[in-house]
């Protein structure tokens, strides 16, 4: 469906590049037992991942579109849990805020079945590397 290349930790999850708005893509991915924490609900570490790779689909897209071929590397990720992820697809979309010379900054944001009801947010700092020479 795009030109979006999710690594094996995204796919092992099952999360999928579900549509692209304002150009970011939407990363969603279903309820599973993978995903599982307390019964019924999804694990954090799951909604953290999910977090993370919207973060880098969103800054990836922009770099692309800047023609950048800066390498991506995880800062400092702050997530705010908002309320229990429940047994249902999960969406999440990546703003950059920022993408600078060094450093990018990207908002996040996952939400169920209504938008305006956050399930997590999150805060994502990268640092943006030259390419590595061959």
């Amino acid at each position: 469906m795009n030109d979006y290349h999710l690594p094996p930790y995204a796919r092992t999850m099952g999360m999928e590049v579900d549509h692209v708005e304002d150009g970011a893509p939407v990363i969603a991915m279903d309820y599973a037992e993978r995903v599982m924490g307390r019964p019924g609900f999804l694990h954090g570490g799951a909604i953290g991942g999910l977090l993370e790779m919207a973060a880098h689909a969103a800054l990836r897209a922009e770099l692309d579109r800047q023609g950048s071929t800066f390498r991506i590397k995880p800062v400092n990720i702050s997530i705010e849990y908002l309320r229990g992820g429940v047994q249902e697809r999960t969406f999440a979309r990546g703003e950059v805020i920022r993408a600078g010379r060094r450093v990018a900054n990207v908002r996040v944001e996952a939400w169920q079945g209504d938008r305006s009801k956050l399930v997590a947010s999150s805060w994502m700092n990268f640092l943006l590397a030259p390419p590595k020479e061959s």
